[in-house]
């Protein structure tokens, strides 16, 4: 585990205006920065920026975080990944983290893994310049020279040793541990890759992690990726998604196909956001990566029965990823297809017009269950919903997930309580929800509280805590915005310096409120009062913060007295609570 005082130092040395601006351009507004919401459409810009602050609101999608929870939302890097990512920027160093003795490993090995991957790279571009063969079929293929520098596009030369020319110590363990060489029986080392075209794979930060290679004229396999290593496992990673971030959150979709030449054919044409699997299934993981990327994924196969089956494992491979509000579909291409024969022989429109009408996974779903089924009779009705349970039962989603249950109810003649019995779907009848406010409700007082604390925290250090302690168990008092409230003074009372709140409190019962809170705090902001204005304003709601508790103190001994006597103590505190809102009584 990364100590928290490292991530509130490192939130503390990183500008979270910087970090952002590099994928999306941010223009000043006011106090803060604005552009439009990388994490959703829309045409006015909603998506605001606070320099004081350090982190992000979307006024639209509801989006916040900081500059960790950015690079985690728009890259797709793991928290730990984009925790390191930032660190390097400034300079810091993470500190240790507990590992097992096989992770602890890989992660030593992880540094120079990288350099000799680079290194690989740049002798394989450089080999490509030498190697009119391979330029020719690049050629032939439809690649320009700049699509193939884009992509870092290579070329391992014949000749069992070629990479000696660039690793004079061959025999290094770090090249065999990054998958570039293999050893033989007789113990003679020789290069994994020779006599293929190159495809360096890059991870969400840039890196080259490993390589995909495809064999030049005759020979098996006609595809080699490198084998998996401590920097790269298959079924985390995809072919081109560092190079198609950009264009596919301004498409909101990303096409998922099989093959590297895909890939560089289709961003040939002018469709960018497209990736690829590394010869492998597509995994949940592959999934959910995807589903952080864009509101559309499509998954691209061909025609035949190989490609329908490899349809049917990632439509496997989704369920338990899928979001209601985001697409999952399925595009076939014509029987002896690729995406790279087709979109050279039709062009962009074609293409595009078949990713506009690609397959909903819900009817590739129920079409894929209905297949050689007889749905007119009790044993095949009996067999569909028998195929059904498992799939279904893992469907994510819950909107998407009973509107499928509602079409195979419909498709088995039976009713939806029925079905649901049978799939062992247990479903709670909840009260319809009331009418959707026009307006959303005013913040309560101590969401109001807690919006100018985050806003001002040094006016925050004269507040005393024990003050809330009334309200602890009261009703009429919100009890989680209390204890959020009552965390957060805490917090800030125990802080030797800055505090990032919306990373100190990561993964709290408290996380949800702290961020809507600092979404509020930015309006304040925009009001661009002063500190003493602020300041005023903080005094103010802590008064009325705290007459409020006091009156639902009164009240609760009132309740208390109705059903019994109250002990001295009670009665002094009643008279005390009533002192203090009216001084002047007796």
């Amino acid at each position: 585990m990364i100590p928290p005082s490292f991530i509130q130092d490192l939130l503390g040395r990183v500008d979270i205006v910087e970090v952002i601006d590099r994928h999306v351009k941010l223009k000043r507004s006011g106090a803060n920065y604005a552009a439009c919401c990388p994490f959703h459409t829309e045409k006015s810009p909603s998506f605001t920026v606070s320099p004081t602050k350090q982190f992000y609101h979307c006024f639209g999608c509801g989006a916040h975080g900081t500059a960790i929870g950015f690079l985690i939302e728009y890259s797709g890097m793991g928290f730990v990944d984009a925790v390191k990512d930032l660190a390097q920027t400034v300079g810091m160093t993470v500190p240790e983290i507990v590992r097992s003795p096989q992770a602890q490993q890989r992660a030593e090995e992880a540094p120079d893994l990288y350099s000799v991957l680079l290194q690989a790279a740049q002798f394989y571009r450089s080999q490509l310049k030498q190697a009119p063969q391979a330029i020719d079929y690049l050629k032939q293929r439809g690649l320009s020279g700049e699509i193939a520098k884009r992509f870092g596009v290579g070329y391992a030369p014949e000749g069992w040793q070629s990479l000696q020319q660039v690793f004079p110590q061959y025999q290094d363990a770090s090249l065999n541990a990054a998958g570039l060489v293999k050893q033989n029986e007789e113990g003679r080392r020789y290069d994994v890759f020779r006599e293929r075209i190159m495809f360096p794979i890059v991870d969400v930060r840039g890196n080259i992690i490993g390589f995909g290679g495809r064999v030049l004229g005759v020979g098996e396999p006609k595809y080699l990726n490198s084998p998996e290593t401590a920097v790269f496992e298959k079924g985390r990673e995809l072919y081109g998604l560092f190079q198609a971030r950009r264009a596919i959150r301004d498409a909101g979709c990303v096409v998922v196909v099989e093959g590297y030449m895909d890939v560089l054919a289709l961003a040939q044409a002018g469709i960018e956001y497209v990736v690829a699997t590394l010869g492998t299934a597509t995994t949940p993981i592959h999934v959910q990566k995807l589903l952080r990327q864009a509101d559309q994924v499509v998954f691209c196969f061909d025609g035949d029965g190989a490609g329908r089956r490899a349809a049917w494992r990632a439509l496997e491979n989704s369920l338990t990823q899928l979001v209601d509000g985001k697409e999952v579909r399925f595009l076939f291409l014509p029987d002896g297809d690729d995406p790279d024969t087709y979109v050279r022989a039709h062009g962009r429109a074609a293409i595009e017009t078949l990713i506009a009408q690609a397959e909903p996974l819900s009817r590739f779903l129920i079409d894929g269950l209905r297949a050689d089924i007889d749905c007119h009779s009790s044993e095949g009705i009996a067999k569909l919903i028998q195929m059904a349970k498992p799939l279904i039962r893992q469907i994510a989603a819950p909107m998407l997930s009973l509107l499928i249950r509602k079409e195979l109810a419909r498709i088995a003649g039976l009713t939806q309580q029925e079905l649901d019995a049978q799939l062992e779907i247990s479903t709670t009848i909840k009260a319809a929800a009331p009418p959707q406010r026009l307006t959303p409700l005013p913040p309560s007082i101590l969401q109001t509280l807690l919006e100018l604390v985050i806003a001002e925290p040094a006016a925050a250090a004269g507040l005393d805590r024990n003050d809330l302690a009334l309200g602890l168990s009261v009703s009429g008092i919100d009890q989680a915005e209390l204890s959020a409230l009552d965390a957060v003074l805490a917090a800030l009372t125990g802080a030797s310096g800055a505090l990032q709140l919306g990373e100190a409190f990561r993964g709290s019962p408290h996380e949800q409120f702290i961020r809507q809170a600092e979404a509020g705090a930015m309006r304040w902001q925009d009001r661009a009062l002063e500190t003493e204005e602020l300041a005023a304003e903080l005094t103010g709601a802590w008064q009325q913060a705290l007459d409020r508790i006091r009156r639902a103190r009164i009240g609760a001994l009132l309740e208390k007295s109705r059903r019994g006597v109250l002990s001295e103590a009670d009665q002094a505190q009643y008279r005390a609570l009533q002192h203090t809102l009216n001084p002047g009584a007796i």
